[in-house]
């Protein structure tokens, strides 16, 4: 059984402490950062360790490329996703781009990196930028939709971020509340088409923490009105919805980690990301714990198709798609 919190824990091997908090049934996940990461072996060895304590456990990292890439020292540097967007042949390169991604993210024991971005470039936000495709959102959709399926071929289950579209807030959600003035039909017109074109191919969305105030007073993660009305009713998408982490800054509107990961549920959440906190996270499994939550099956959909072996670089699709991007110049 899987439970609704994603964790995190803070060195590169297992405490004691951090074997007692897996154990718990209510823990679904759990997402590694830059401060785990030493090498490949030793990530698989972390990955192996983990799984040996809960077997069931989603393994996450965030691996979009460019300045948002975890695991560096021994992995290919990818470029990040405005960059490809310029080429000739960009669809083939970002379908070539993911399935590298998710090929060395599976290699080293882990189920998913929480991508692509289906933010637009709009020019205004720093904390997305060249994080995003395209500014344009038919071109955003296309281009996203090829690295999906280059995701999808290496066996790993994608995920939409950031729902309906942090590309227009100047803010930076991690340290700050962002505000989107613009109505719902602006954001139909603009920022949705990613998540609409892309809704029956994406397994997961991750919404923002973006207060849409024409839309509803509460940012897009904690509203119902976002995620089961508009996500769920209006753009038919079925998969799993995953919190971004509820102890950024932008989360901070609704109180403490218990009542953020409760909002978060109730809203329509299916896993809820605590990281960097553990007292915090505690607080958030204390909730669980009292409320009895049942995780919802589609959360099994997120686990690994596939695992590479740790030879993959000898396969000829990864030499191709090595050699496309450095003809690129995307990559060194």
């Amino acid at each position: 059984m899987q439970g609704s919190l994603m964790l995190d824990i803070g060195g590169t091997w297992l405490t004691t402490e951090d074997r007692q908090i897996l154990r718990h049934p209510e823990v679904g996940g759990l997402i590694i950062f830059a401060r785990n990461i030493e090498s490949p072996r030793q990530v698989r060895e972390l990955s192996a360790a983990i799984r040996a304590v809960r077997p069931d456990l989603l393994l996450a990292v965030d691996q979009e490329g460019g300045r948002v890439q975890r695991l560096r020292q021994g992995f290919l540097r990818l470029p990040a996703m405005r960059a490809i967007a310029d080429n000739e042949n960009a669809e083939r390169l970002a379908e070539q781009c993911g399935w590298l991604m998710a090929t060395e993210v599976l290699a080293v024991g882990l189920d998913l990196s929480f991508a692509p971005v289906l933010d637009l470039d709009h020019q205004r936000s720093a904390v997305v930028g060249s994080r995003a495709f395209e500014g344009d959102p038919e071109r955003a959709a296309q281009l996203a939709g090829a690295f999906i399926r280059g995701m999808h071929a290496a066996g790993m289950a994608a995920t939409g971020k950031h729902f309906p579209g942090h590309g227009w807030a100047e803010a930076d959600s991690h340290v700050a509340i962002p505000e989107d003035e613009r109505s719902l039909d602006e954001l139909r017109r603009s920022d949705l088409i990613p998540f609409q074109r892309l809704a029956g191919q994406i397994d997961a969305v991750m919404p923002a923490h973006v207060i849409y105030p024409k839309v509803d007073a509460g940012p897009a993660g904690f509203s119902r009105r976002w995620l089961q009305d508009i996500l769920r009713g209006e753009l038919g998408f079925d998969g799993v919805i995953f919190s971004d982490d509820l102890s950024m800054a932008g989360a901070h509107v609704v109180g403490d980690a218990a009542s953020r990961i409760q909002a978060a549920l109730g809203a329509g959440c299916d896993m809820g990301l605590v990281c960097n906190d553990r007292g915090s996270a505690e607080l958030a499994l204390g909730a669980l714990q009292r409320l009895k939550v049942q995780a919802p099956e589609r959360l099994a959909r997120m686990r690994a198709k596939a695992w590479p072996g740790i030879e993959y670089k000898q396969l000829p699709r990864w030499q191709q798609a090595v050699g496309e991007l450095r003809a690129a110049q995307l990559i060194d």
